[in-house]
């Protein structure tokens, strides 16, 4: 059964109030979702990162949609701190569970396969082990002893998000060479796309697409959504709007300051630069 083309408001409807949600690192963010899940007014997400985030989540904890942010790390990168997100944290606003990236990537292949948690190693000795209660550390079974290793539990997140350059109407979604989206889309329950275009034919007969495809089996629906990363990048499509992302910074950090303003929202809309122009 092919996954519904919707329009974005409709898509957006599909993740509740206070879904686990899981989004991957930009470039790709699916901004145009998260301006619908702002506008709509959203409420207690629980956010995944796989494994940082930018913008979308900045934006999002600004709009008031999130009540927890599982990452190893939120950041502008060479635009500064993450405004609304580093303010969440001083406040308390905003429970953060702090991770690393192996450790996100962990979790969400235990999802993947099915499995209650994955060990892994590279934390013992870092202070992040008293801030993850849920992380165990337990003896290796198949050594005599003195040989700690951690226990990740799966991450299933019940709702992943990702905007891609290219789908098709039966619901396969082209990622390119992000293969970790495959591994967020397999943990999750369901897998909305975005997309900036939505053809006709089946991309499973593309050879040169077939094998970095998110396949209609894990895609509940779709919306088409031109422009649907910006101000981030979507390539091949256009790069990352250096103008647009430095505007955002500087009147989100205004608003974070001073706990009031929307033009940090309205900088997020596409035209609305050409507008005020």
């Amino acid at each position: 059964m092919r996954p519904p083309v919707l329009d974005l408001a409709d898509l957006a409807a599909r993740i509740p109030d206070g879904a686990l949600l899981a989004v991957a690192k930009e470039p790709n963010a699916p901004m145009a979702l998260a301006r619908e899940l702002i506008r709509r007014g959203a409420k207690d997400l629980h956010l995944v990162t796989l494994p940082t985030a930018g913008v979308f989540a900045d934006a999002l904890i600004g709009g008031g949609c999130v009540k927890i942010v599982e990452t190893s790390g939120v950041s502008l990168g060479e635009f500064g701190p993450a405004p609304f997100f580093a303010e969440a944290v001083k406040s308390g606003a905003v429970e953060i569970r702090d991770a690393t990236c192996p450790a996100v990537y962990t979790g969400l292949q235990a999802g993947e396969k099915g499995i209650p948690f994955m060990p892994i190693r590279g934390i013992i000795g870092s202070d992040i082990l008293a801030n993850r209660p849920d992380w165990k550390v337990i003896d290796n079974p198949f050594e005599a002893g003195g040989d700690p290793i951690v226990l990740i539990p799966a991450i299933r997140p019940d709702v992943a998000v990702v905007h891609v350059s290219e789908a098709d109407r039966f619901g396969n979604a082209w990622i390119g060479g992000r293969h970790e989206l495959k591994t967020m889309a397999h943990a999750a329950h369901c897998t909305l796309v975005t997309a900036e275009r939505i053809v006709d034919h089946d991309l499973r007969e593309d050879e040169a697409k077939a094998a970095n495809l998110i396949t209609p089996i894990y895609v509940e629906a779709l919306a088409e959504a031109p422009g649907g990363s910006w101000p981030l990048a979507c390539p091949p499509d256009y790069a990352l709007d250096p103008g647009a992302v430095r505007a955002y910074a500087s009147a989100a950090r205004q608003s974070a300051r001073s706990g009031g303003g929307e033009e940090w929202l309205r900088l997020l809309t596409p035209g609305h630069a050409e507008a005020a122009e």
